[in-house]
C-alpha cells in the first residue's frame, strides 16, 4: 500500500512524463530511429536561426527611400540565399551535436533525480518500519 501511494503522487508522474518526453525528444533531435528526423531537427534550427531579424524606422526621404528599397531587396536576396543553403546542407551540423548533448545531459541529470527520489523514499519508509516496529514489538 505504501508503494502504491508513493508512485501516484503527481511529483513522480510528472518526473516520469518529463523523462518520457526528453527521451522522446532526444531520439527525434539524434535520428537514431529515421534519419530524416535528424535532418529536419538541423534545417528547423538553421531555420529558426535565420528567422531572427531587427527592423529600424527613419524620416522618409528619396535617398533614404532607395536605400531602404536596395537593403530590402539585399536582405531577401541573403534570406534566399540561406534557405537554400538551408536546403542543401545535408550534414550534421556542431549545433545539432550540442543540442543532442545538452539533451542527453538533461536526460541523465532527471534519470538521476528519480532513482535518487525512489532510493530515498525507499530509505525513508524502511526507517519508518523500523521505528514503528522497535515501538510495537510482536512479542
Amino acid at each position: 500500500m505504501k508503494d502504491t501511494l508513493l508512485e501516484k503522487t503527481l511529483y513522480h508522474s510528472l518526473l516520469r512524463i518529463s523523462v518520457c518526453v526528453m527521451a522522446v525528444v532526444l531520439i527525434f533531435d539524434s535520428g537514431i530511429l529515421l534519419s530524416s528526423t535528424n535532418k529536419l531537427s538541423v534545417s528547423t534550427q538553421q531555420y529558426l536561426a535565420n528567422a531572427v531579424g531587427v527592423k529600424v524606422g527613419v524620416a522618409p526621404t528619396e535617398l533614404n527611400t532607395l536605400t531602404a528599397r536596395i537593403t530590402e531587396l539585399e536582405g531577401e536576396l541573403e534570406k534566399k540565399d540561406r534557405e537554400i543553403a538551408v536546403k542543401l546542407n545535408t550534414e550534421t551540423s556542431p549545433a545539432n551535436d550540442e543540442s543532442t548533448f545538452v539533451l542527453s545531459v538533461i536526460l541523465f541529470i532527471l534519470l538521476v533525480l528519480i532513482v535518487l527520489n525512489y532510493a530515498l523514499d525507499y530509505i525513508r519508509m524502511r526507517d519508518m518500519d523500523y521505528e514503528n516496529q522497535s515501538l510495537h514489538p510482536q512479542n
